[in-house]
Protein backbone atom coordinates (compact mmCIF):
# COMPACT_ATOMS: atom_id res chain seq x y z
CA UNK A 1 0.00 0.00 0.00
CA UNK A 2 1.28 3.43 -1.08
CA UNK A 3 2.17 6.04 1.72
CA UNK A 4 -0.61 8.17 0.06
CA UNK A 5 -2.77 5.71 0.25
CA UNK A 6 -2.53 5.03 3.51
CA UNK A 7 -2.62 8.58 4.67
CA UNK A 8 -6.29 9.06 3.32
CA UNK A 9 -7.02 5.91 4.50
CA UNK A 10 -6.30 7.37 7.91
CA UNK A 11 -8.26 9.97 7.40
CA UNK A 12 -11.08 7.78 6.60
CA UNK A 13 -10.29 5.58 10.00
CA UNK A 14 -10.16 9.38 12.19
CA UNK A 15 -13.42 10.49 10.57
CA UNK A 16 -14.83 6.95 11.36
CA UNK A 17 -13.32 7.13 14.97
CA UNK A 18 -15.33 10.81 15.26
CA UNK A 19 -18.68 9.91 14.68
CA UNK A 20 -18.34 6.98 17.08
CA UNK A 21 -17.29 9.08 20.03
CA UNK A 22 -20.25 11.41 18.91
CA UNK A 23 -22.94 7.96 18.76
CA UNK A 24 -21.30 7.35 22.38
CA UNK A 25 -21.44 10.87 23.64
CA UNK A 26 -25.32 11.34 22.04
CA UNK A 27 -26.36 7.07 23.62
CA UNK A 28 -23.97 6.19 26.61
CA UNK A 29 -23.39 9.94 27.62
CA UNK A 30 -26.98 11.08 26.79
CA UNK A 31 -25.90 14.87 25.35
CA UNK A 32 -28.43 15.24 22.60
CA UNK A 33 -26.89 16.95 19.09
CA UNK A 34 -28.92 20.01 18.60
CA UNK A 35 -29.14 20.99 14.83
CA UNK A 36 -25.26 22.32 14.30
CA UNK A 37 -24.05 19.34 15.46
CA UNK A 38 -25.96 17.35 13.41
CA UNK A 39 -24.82 19.12 10.28
CA UNK A 40 -21.22 18.53 12.08
CA UNK A 41 -21.50 15.11 11.87
CA UNK A 42 -22.81 15.08 8.23
CA UNK A 43 -19.41 17.11 7.32
CA UNK A 44 -17.37 14.41 9.06
CA UNK A 45 -19.15 11.72 7.43
CA UNK A 46 -19.10 13.49 4.02
CA UNK A 47 -15.27 14.17 4.39
CA UNK A 48 -14.42 10.53 5.73
CA UNK A 49 -16.30 9.16 2.58
CA UNK A 50 -14.02 11.69 0.23
CA UNK A 51 -10.93 10.43 2.54
CA UNK A 52 -12.08 6.20 1.92
CA UNK A 53 -13.19 7.26 -2.12
CA UNK A 54 -9.39 8.56 -2.53
CA UNK A 55 -8.06 5.56 -0.61
CA UNK A 56 -9.79 3.17 -3.00
CA UNK A 57 -9.14 4.39 -5.67
CA UNK A 58 -5.18 5.21 -4.94
CA UNK A 59 -4.57 7.39 -7.72
CA UNK A 60 -1.54 8.86 -9.24
CA UNK A 61 -0.68 12.97 -8.55
CA UNK A 62 -3.38 14.76 -10.14
CA UNK A 63 -6.22 12.94 -9.18
CA UNK A 64 -5.31 12.47 -5.46
CA UNK A 65 -4.95 16.47 -5.83
CA UNK A 66 -8.16 16.26 -6.85
CA UNK A 67 -9.68 14.07 -3.93
CA UNK A 68 -7.81 16.79 -1.98
CA UNK A 69 -9.48 19.45 -3.49
CA UNK A 70 -13.17 17.89 -2.50
CA UNK A 71 -11.53 16.43 1.01
CA UNK A 72 -10.77 20.39 1.62
CA UNK A 73 -14.10 21.63 0.61
CA UNK A 74 -15.91 19.66 3.01
CA UNK A 75 -13.17 19.68 5.75
CA UNK A 76 -14.15 24.12 5.67
CA UNK A 77 -17.63 23.84 4.97
CA UNK A 78 -17.51 21.64 8.66
CA UNK A 79 -15.08 24.28 10.23
CA UNK A 80 -17.49 27.34 9.24
CA UNK A 81 -20.22 25.59 11.17
CA UNK A 82 -18.10 24.62 13.44
CA UNK A 83 -17.03 28.20 13.94
CA UNK A 84 -20.50 29.33 13.84
CA UNK A 85 -21.76 26.66 16.78
CA UNK A 86 -18.49 27.86 18.70
CA UNK A 87 -19.44 31.49 18.14
CA UNK A 88 -22.95 31.07 18.98
CA UNK A 89 -21.44 29.60 22.71
CA UNK A 90 -19.38 32.41 23.04
CA UNK A 91 -22.57 34.63 22.94
CA UNK A 92 -23.52 36.58 26.08
CA UNK A 93 -26.80 34.88 27.83
CA UNK A 94 -28.84 38.14 26.42
CA UNK A 95 -27.66 37.75 22.72
CA UNK A 96 -28.29 33.99 22.69
CA UNK A 97 -31.24 33.63 19.82
CA UNK A 98 -34.28 31.91 21.39
CA UNK A 99 -35.06 27.81 20.65
CA UNK A 100 -36.47 27.26 17.76
CA UNK A 101 -38.07 23.93 16.49
CA UNK A 102 -36.46 20.72 16.19
CA UNK A 103 -34.50 19.32 13.60
CA UNK A 104 -37.38 16.85 12.15
CA UNK A 105 -39.94 19.91 12.50
CA UNK A 106 -37.49 21.88 10.17
CA UNK A 107 -36.40 19.43 8.25
CA UNK A 108 -40.24 18.07 7.43
CA UNK A 109 -42.00 21.30 7.22
CA UNK A 110 -39.97 23.75 5.02
CA UNK A 111 -38.00 23.58 2.05
CA UNK A 112 -34.23 22.51 2.19
CA UNK A 113 -32.91 25.98 1.21
CA UNK A 114 -34.87 27.51 4.27
CA UNK A 115 -34.45 24.84 6.80
CA UNK A 116 -30.16 25.13 6.11
CA UNK A 117 -30.81 29.27 6.91
CA UNK A 118 -32.91 28.08 10.00
CA UNK A 119 -30.27 25.38 11.13
CA UNK A 120 -27.05 27.53 10.11
CA UNK A 121 -28.72 30.68 12.23
CA UNK A 122 -28.72 28.65 15.51
CA UNK A 123 -30.69 28.66 18.14
CA UNK A 124 -30.77 28.99 22.24
CA UNK A 125 -29.89 24.91 22.16
CA UNK A 126 -26.91 25.52 20.00
CA UNK A 127 -25.76 27.94 22.36
CA UNK A 128 -25.59 25.39 25.24
CA UNK A 129 -21.96 24.16 26.31
CA UNK A 130 -22.98 20.85 27.68
CA UNK A 131 -19.29 19.05 27.65
CA UNK A 132 -15.56 20.18 27.49
CA UNK A 133 -12.16 19.14 27.59
CA UNK A 134 -9.56 21.08 28.38
CA UNK A 135 -11.69 24.28 28.52
CA UNK A 136 -12.96 23.39 25.54
CA UNK A 137 -16.60 22.60 24.08
CA UNK A 138 -17.66 19.98 21.57
CA UNK A 139 -18.01 22.43 19.17
CA UNK A 140 -14.46 23.81 18.93
CA UNK A 141 -12.41 20.02 19.13
CA UNK A 142 -14.66 19.53 16.08
CA UNK A 143 -13.43 22.76 14.52
CA UNK A 144 -10.38 21.49 15.41
CA UNK A 145 -10.43 18.15 13.83
CA UNK A 146 -12.00 20.01 10.73
CA UNK A 147 -8.76 21.89 10.45
CA UNK A 148 -6.75 18.63 11.10
CA UNK A 149 -8.21 16.85 8.19
CA UNK A 150 -7.87 20.14 6.05
CA UNK A 151 -4.10 19.80 6.98
CA UNK A 152 -4.34 16.38 6.17
CA UNK A 153 -5.46 16.62 2.61
CA UNK A 154 -3.66 19.52 1.66
CA UNK A 155 -0.77 17.30 2.88
CA UNK A 156 -1.51 14.02 0.84
CA UNK A 157 -1.74 16.15 -2.24
CA UNK A 158 1.31 17.58 -2.06
CA UNK A 159 4.09 15.07 -1.33
CA UNK A 160 5.76 12.61 -3.27
CA UNK A 161 3.96 9.59 -4.07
Amino acid sequence: MSSTRKLLFSGFIFCLALLLASVYMQHVLELEPCPLCIFQRVMVLITGLFFLIAAIHNPAKTGTRIYAGLISTSALLGAAISARHVWLQSLPADQVPSCGPGMGFIMNNFPLADALSLVLKGSGECAEVSWTFLSLSIPAWTLLTFLGMLGLAIFAAWRQH
